[in-house]
């Protein structure tokens, strides 16, 4: 279960309380290879896992180290006998005791205006140990309930765990929350039972990000179609009882490129950021809150 650093808490309840602008800026930019197009960034137990499409999906483990993040010689692919099973990964859910899902995008015509969403549920532990999803792919699920793409992540709400997901495009975007164990069961997530709550959101989300201990869902946004970054701060429970976002505090930032997942590091106030560049792709950013 992911944990916070207990002044980055008090940052957040802050930030709830007083419903005041939280401000985020870029402190350092470097560059991680290997990855062809990063997609994400996922941190689970102080491991970090960066994700992208290379020549087939590929996930790298890295240490946070001061400002830096070091490889540790571990490398992942989403391959079953060699063959591209997860070419596009978009988004990472996992959470001790809970099925694991990894989002995929399949594109469906060489101009690249269609695409399908796929789920696939995985042996994570089986995963970390192999390197490769033989043996370990456990299903693929049919995102047909989505709008437009999937990145899924974990939340938690009203005392229980579901695994939420958001759609990309401009038009009648949402955030679905799906039960994990019927997920997990299903073919598509259209079947009853499998979506439980959903609200709508703004454009252009990337991925998702749970601040778990004050029920804070960030949207990892573009601010216009495929660049200039974003970051929206949501009030998760306030958002499914409207039935629309509601809004605690947006961050832009002047960076060009296309922003592709974030993450808190556990440190005060300390996220990491990663866009699909081939430099200068990742970036640590400092968070402060005003009145």
């Amino acid at each position: 279960m992911k944990t916070l650093n207990p002044i980055l808490i008090l940052l957040v309840m802050f930030l709830v309380a007083k419903n005041s602008k939280m401000d985020g800026k870029i402190t350092k930019n470097i560059t991680i290879d290997s990855l062809g197009a990063c997609q994400g960034i996922t941190c689970q137990n102080g491991r970090y896992f960066l994700y992208g499409d290379r020549e087939v999906g590929v996930m790298r483990e890295y240490k946070l180290e001061k400002d830096s993040l070091s490889y540790q010689h571990k490398e992942y692919r989403f391959t079953v006998k060699g063959q591209n099973i997860i070419k596009h990964p978009t988004g990472i859910a996992c959470h001790e005791g809970l099925p694991t899902f990894i989002g995929n995008s399949v594109r469906q015509n060489e101009a690249g205006t269609l695409w399908k969403a796929v789920i696939n549920c995985i042996n994570w532990d089986g995963f970390l140990k192999t390197g490769t999803l033989d043996g370990n792919l456990l299903r693929t699920i049919d995102d047909d309930a989505c709008i437009q793409g999937v990145r899924p992540e974990y939340v938690k709400y009203k005392g229980k765990w579901y695994v939420a997901t958001a759609d990309y495009g401009n038009k009648v975007n949402e955030v679905r929350l799906m039960d994990p164990q019927a997920l997990a069961k299903a073919t598509k997530t259209s079947q009853k039972g499998v979506v439980v709550q959903k609200f709508t959101c703004s454009p252009w989300v990337q991925n998702l990000h749970f601040i778990a201990n004050k029920g804070i869902l960030v949207l990892i946004q573009n601010q216009v179609e495929g660049r200039k970054w974003r970051l929206t701060f949501l009030d998760l429970q306030q958002s499914i009882t409207t039935g629309h976002e509601a809004v605690l505090s947006v961050i832009d930032t002047d960076k060009p490129d296309e922003l592709e997942g974030f993450t808190f590091t556990g440190q005060a106030s300390k996220g990491i950021a990663v866009s699909s560049s081939r430099k200068n792709n990742v970036s640590f950013m400092d968070f402060k809150f005003g009145g």
